[in-house]
């Protein structure tokens, strides 16, 4: 696999090395070995997976402490944009994002550690996404930030008409409210 380092500290893209022939292809997605000489030495405990139709945007959430978790997300079918908006409270990247596309072609993978907002836009006419957390979801400790934040400015590659979004995203904070509550 090939760790990249984005401009944000913790954040990586993982691509893998994809092995094709004439019955398909072959890789691996995860190694803890790998991972843990290449600086992400988080063990996940938990799988996820989601479907989500073009124009759909899942975000941005994360979890409190001491519930909060790392991700390890890729898509299996289709195309996203995925992003992941650092607020951990001492960090000098507070407020800025990295935005990857993750696709069914490109199979690359994001980490994105503790202390990260995380969403994606669904880029093609469905997508399935897949993803591992290092610590069990729990509802107490859900947090969101609004996907259209202008302070963030993420451009979701999705035109505001065609933007579907579930009522809690549509209604979630603002970065200056995480400033002001110092959530972790």
């Amino acid at each position: 696999m090939n760790f990249i380092k984005t401009e944000i500290d913790g954040v990586f893209i993982i691509e893998p090395k994809i092995f094709k022939d004439e019955r398909g292809y072959f890789f691996e997605s995860y190694n803890e070995e790998e991972f843990k000489k290449n600086g992400i030495p988080n063990r996940f405990v938990q799988d996820n997976q989601s479907k989500s139709s073009e124009g759909v945007i899942r975000g941005l959430h994360m979890q409190k402490e001491p519930h909060a978790q790392a991700k390890l997300v890729r898509v299996v079918k289709g195309k996203v944009l995925d992003v992941a908006v650092d607020v951990r409270p001492d960090s000098p990247t507070f407020g800025k994002y990295v935005a990857v596309e993750l696709s069914e072609e490109n199979q690359r993978q994001l980490f994105i550690p503790r202390g990260f907002l995380h969403g994606f836009s669904v880029l093609s006419k469905e997508v399935i996404f897949a993803y591992k957390c290092d610590n069990l979801y729990c509802k107490e400790a859900e947090f969101g930030i609004r996907y259209d934040d202008p302070e963030i400015g993420v451009d979701w590659r999705v035109p505001p008409e065609k933007v579907i979004t579930s009522p809690k995203d549509r209604m979630a904070n603002k970065l200056s409210d995480l400033r002001k509550m110092h959530v972790r």
